[in-house]
């Protein structure tokens, strides 16, 4: 027998577990969905949602529904607005402080991560660290809250800007000073959460908002930190292969995230790096017909090189080293911190030709 997702419908073959959208529990395929009568008045039966933070659903009710919950209060602290956006395992919704109005992002986990104990257990430990990430190229955690129903969420300041990987598609590729400025903003707001022992493990364009200051200025915030990503993929594909499935963000997960291996802040640089590359020349360093294929590849081979990748490009040579330097293979080979990582890509840009000193200037703040 197939199986379903209660909250969005779909199927799944019979031996799925969970919704891959919204993370649910699956029912067998032809099991009714609980209903209510609907209020006075007449029209269709709906699904039972229950109050947030109220008591614990009983038998025959349905359970929350993490991915429609506009129009909620949580907590009786924080009505919710509209959502904004979803992952494969949260949902991220604007909210706002029923007793100061002030606006705020709240990120609903989603049951499967929320029941998962060891997830749990760091994201709590990281959201107590998360609270001290006060830089502004980083968007901390306020709070880590819980239903007395087990919802699981976290707060966190509402920013306001254009996606990374959005302007990545919009322009193609961008401009090798406008790029550097963001990496280094990038770099430095990650410093102050490696210092804190925290790694992100899941940096990619998605994670990046570009913000606007008041004189019109562009700046770079650190999205996503300490929410407990699970972050393996173990043996060397092994779990992809055997089940076609892998968590995280594989394009930007570095060989030791792929390998299962330990991780420290050059996970981040390595990341970090291949975002770069990805702004300059609107592709990956790494070719493949599947994504499988991609990922081997990055076990296996050197980047291509950025000349390559955009041949009426010229890029200085400072540059390209620092970035094959912040993307190779062996942890070990990198940059020790995302500082130095910085700090070469300034120096590249100040001895790189090409105006690139005036640039230099300006980000030795």
């Amino acid at each position: 027998m197939s199986t379903r997702c209660p909250t969005c419908g779909s199927l799944y073959a019979d031996d799925a577990k969970f919704c891959t959208k919204d993370g649910g529990r699956l029912l067998p395929h032809g099991a009714a969905t609980p209903v209510t009568p609907s209020p006075v008045g007449g029209g269709e039966p709906r699904a039972t949602t229950p109050r947030m933070g109220g008591p614990t659903p009983g038998p025959g009710k349905a359970v929350i529904n993490h991915a429609n919950m506009a129009g909620q209060v949580l907590d009786g602290r924080y009505a919710i607005v509209k959502k904004v956006g979803e992952g494969g395992m949260s949902y991220v919704y604007l909210a706002h402080d029923v007793s100061s109005n002030q606006r705020y992002a709240i990120k609903i986990l989603s049951p499967a991560l929320s029941r998962d104990e060891n997830s749990m257990a760091r994201l709590r430990r990281e959201a107590s660290l998360g609270i001290r990430l006060a830089h502004p190229n980083v968007c901390n955690i306020v709070r880590l809250g819980e239903t007395e129903d087990g919802l699981v969420y976290v707060v966190m300041p509402f920013v306001e800007g254009e996606i990374l990987a959005d302007r990545n598609h919009r322009m193609g590729v961008i401009p090798l000073a406008a790029t550097v400025e963001f990496i280094v903003q990038i770099c430095e707001g990650l410093n102050v959460a490696h210092e804190l022992k925290i790694v992100h493990r899941d940096l990619k364009p998605e994670n990046i908002m570009v913000c606007k200051r008041g004189d019109g200025t562009e700046y770079a915030v650190v999205m996503d930190f300490g929410l407990a990503k699970e972050r393996k993929a173990g043996g060397e594909l092994e779990k992809l292969t055997a089940t076609g499935i892998i968590l995280g963000t594989p394009e930007f997960m570095s060989p030791e995230q792929l390998r299962g291996k330990p991780l420290d802040p050059r996970t981040d640089i390595y990341s970090v790096a291949l975002m770069m590359y990805e702004m300059l020349t609107g592709k990956l360093p790494f070719e493949g017909r599947t994504q499988q294929e991609m990922m081997i590849a990055r076990l296996r081979n050197d980047p291509i090189p950025l000349r390559q990748r955009r041949p009426g490009m010229e890029f200085p040579e400072a540059i390209e080293k620092v970035l094959l330097k912040g993307m190779a293979r062996n942890a070990d080979d990198r940059h020790t911190t995302t500082l130095e990582f910085a700090a070469d890509l300034k120096g590249a840009m100040a001895g790189g030709g090409g105006g690139g000193g005036v640039l230099g200037r300006m980000l030795g703040r």
